[in-house]
């Protein structure tokens, strides 16, 4: 496996249900296999403490806890838990939920705003503050 195929797998957005299959797999006991779904869910640091302490009952009953978590999590909450808020449409298709007016009004907005502090009107620090309220807007 090269490391272009690994970057993509990495930046792919996380399964709830591939979470909720390695969160059960790591339920057996006595098996080194729990914190597998942390792994899955760029938690490494959490993955490695689970894997650490498969020998004790802790890690197991968190993972059956989790896998029932993330089975009862809406898509909203796992995508912006786990997806870096990245939303999915039904075809599986990854898009980020913008508006084409919202953003053309916004672009107009920055580029008076940019004109304005070519001309001196206002400070950098005026600009960089309404910059902000224009993009931080809902």
């Amino acid at each position: 496996m090269d490391r272009s195929t690994l970057t993509q797998f990495w930046q792919q957005p996380r399964s709830p249900k591939i979470a909720v299959l390695l969160a059960l797999v790591g339920v057996v006991p006595g098996l080194p296999l729990a914190g597998l779904h942390k792994f899955y869910l760029r938690q490494p640091l959490w993955g490695v403490v689970y894997l650490s302490l498969f020998w004790l009952p802790i890690p197991h009953v968190a993972s059956g806890v989790e896998a029932v978590w993330y089975l009862l999590s809406e898509q909203d909450w796992f995508d912006q838990r786990f997806n870096d808020g990245v939303a999915r449409e039904k075809a599986g298709t990854v898009t980020t939920q913008l508006d084409p007016e919202r953003m053309n009004a916004i672009a107009a907005a920055l580029r008076d705003l940019e004109q304005l502090r070519q001309e001196g009107l206002i400070s950098e620090l005026e600009f960089e503050q309404k910059r902000r309220q224009l993009i931080d807007a809902p």
